[in-house]
């Protein structure tokens, strides 16, 4: 695949405390200094009952409790505070973590004209949802399983439900509302003026969380996967640049989990390094390691289907010398640098289900922007791109915007669809595809849903496991047709 990084916006792409749009590297800013003096802490068996105590005498206080998963979130000013706590037999891991930050989203610079966002009274945007069409075989899987049922008092029974862990969602708009079954807030109060740390405050500000809602779960104007499906939205990144924590997104994993959805989707990503220097102080990213590992594996067990997105920067993820170099260029104007393997978080981790992006135009290319690796990707899904005269030539005269996907967009900020494109545009179609498997049969497990996902993709690339898409592109019709009852 040609190595072209996208230049204009496409979805949340994390790198060891750097988020990363399209590539381009965006060293977080934060608006609290407290963000700077945070720590991830990972207790051996489970929190000590005197672990206020140990983070206290280390020069330290506790910001946020993870039982589920031995850990901790703390803050200090201490310099010393990371040396304090080695010495402690009841903790495995501790490093500091690195604020994380998201330009806000947009479509591209070019001048598109005319669009299907401008058509704002028309009935409906199925015609341009061709990815929807694609995956739900031009609406048959609806025949099938929509995720729930509409009573006689037209409120919404939903039989299965989708966690989504990403900037929060509009819970107004009109193809959403109905779906909506509330969600929780993880960003803590103070961050900016705005944030009071109510739990319930799971307002958008920036874009990204209701486009891959709509995805998922929208029923008017333009249709989700399983339009029937429920949706909780969990916020762990706050302000309209997405600023957050890794620990917020792994509470957001234990707080889903907790609230029973039926699946998680997570439409961002990390990389994890062994060894990492920030500003010449070297650290081992293996505290957060630990706790997004036993998060997920927490889910898991209780039944939760993970689903992530690989990532926008077209690297073979099976070539570690290949991920550092990137890293290492990115990073470079920031004043870090990373040795050791990379492993993409949580995407790459036991137990989650791996999405690739795949195009409109091709079934043997995917998104030139998409990652990939036989190791890493388990199936492709529609993410969009600006069509093949424009991966052929990177001309953004060729652009082609009916490539992209529309979805659902906060009114609030100036429209109420989008279009955009990304490996965060792929994963809520496989996360919508496991939703209405999972309302059509709620024994299934986790691994029952990966596997019959992957079973009935379409074998899209070279024939088998390949790759770039995996066992191959996800289908919802597929999925559902014939499954034994």
């Amino acid at each position: 695949m040609k190595k072209k990084i996208l230049h204009t916006a496409l979805s949340i792409a994390v790198g060891a405390g750097i988020f990363s749009v399209g590539g381009v590297p965006i060293q977080a800013k934060s608006q609290n200094q407290e963000m700077n003096n945070t720590y991830a802490i990972a207790f051996k068996s489970g929190l000590p009952e005197n672990y206020q105590e140990v983070i206290r005498k280390a020069g330290g206080k506790v910001t946020k409790v993870l039982p589920e998963v031995g850990g901790i979130e703390a803050q200090s000013d201490e310099p010393s505070f990371l040396k304090n706590l080695k010495g402690n037999s009841s903790i495995e891991a501790a490093n500091r973590e690195i604020p994380l930050t998201l330009d806000k989203t947009a479509v591209s610079p070019y001048n598109y004209g005319p669009s299907i966002i401008s058509q704002q009274n028309s009935e409906s945007y199925w015609d341009s949802q061709w990815d929807i069409q694609r995956v739900t075989n031009d609406g048959k899987s609806y025949d099938i399983e929509t995720g729930g049922y509409k009573n006689k008092d037209g409120s919404i029974t939903h039989k299965a439900v989708v966690g989504v862990i990403d900037t929060g969602i509009d819970e107004s708009h009109p193809d959403l509302k109905n779906n909506i079954i509330g969600g929780r807030n993880l960003v803590p109060a103070g961050m900016d003026e705005s944030e009071t740390g109510d739990p319930t405050d799971i307002k958008d500000r920036n874009g990204h969380g209701t486009h891959v809602a709509g995805i998922i779960g929208a029923n008017g104007k333009v249709k989700g996967v399983g339009p029937d499906l429920g949706i909780r939205s969990y916020r762990a990144l706050y302000s309209e640049q997405a600023l957050g924590l890794p620990t917020w997104i792994i509470d957001g994993i234990i707080a889903a989990t907790n609230d029973k959805v039926d699946v998680i989707n997570m439409s961002l990503r990390f990389y994890n390094n062994t060894k990492m220097t920030i500003e010449g102080e070297s650290y081992k990213s293996v505290a957060e390691t630990l706790l997004w590992k036993r998060a997920i594996q927490y889910a898991v067990k209780n039944g939760v289907t993970v689903v992530a997105g690989s990532g926008n920067e077209s690297l073979n993820l099976d070539d570690k010398k290949e991920v550092n170099e990137f890293l290492n260029k990115m990073y470079e104007p920031y004043g870090m640098s990373v040795k050791g393997p990379a492993t993409v978080v949580p995407a790459q981790m036991p137990g989650v289900i791996n999405v690739s992006a795949s195009t409109k135009w091709s079934t043997q290319q995917l998104a030139f922007y998409s990652n990939y690796g036989n190791s890493a990707i388990d199936v492709a899904a529609p993410g969009g791109d600006y069509g093949q005269k424009y991966a052929e030539t990177n001309d953004p005269a060729a652009a082609d915007p009916s490539n992209l996907i529309l979805s659902t967009w906060p009114t609030y900020l100036g429209t109420s669809y989008e279009l955009n494109a990304g490996t965060s545009m792929a994963t809520p179609q496989v996360a919508g595809i496991a939703g209405v498997i999972k309302a059509a049969h709620p024994e299934y497990k986790p691994a029952q849903i990966t596997a019959r996902i992957k079973q009935t993709a379409f074998d899209y690339g070279k024939k088998g496991q390949d790759a770039l898409f995996g066992s191959g592109e996800a289908n919802a019709y597929r999925a559902l047709e014939n499954i034994k009852k």
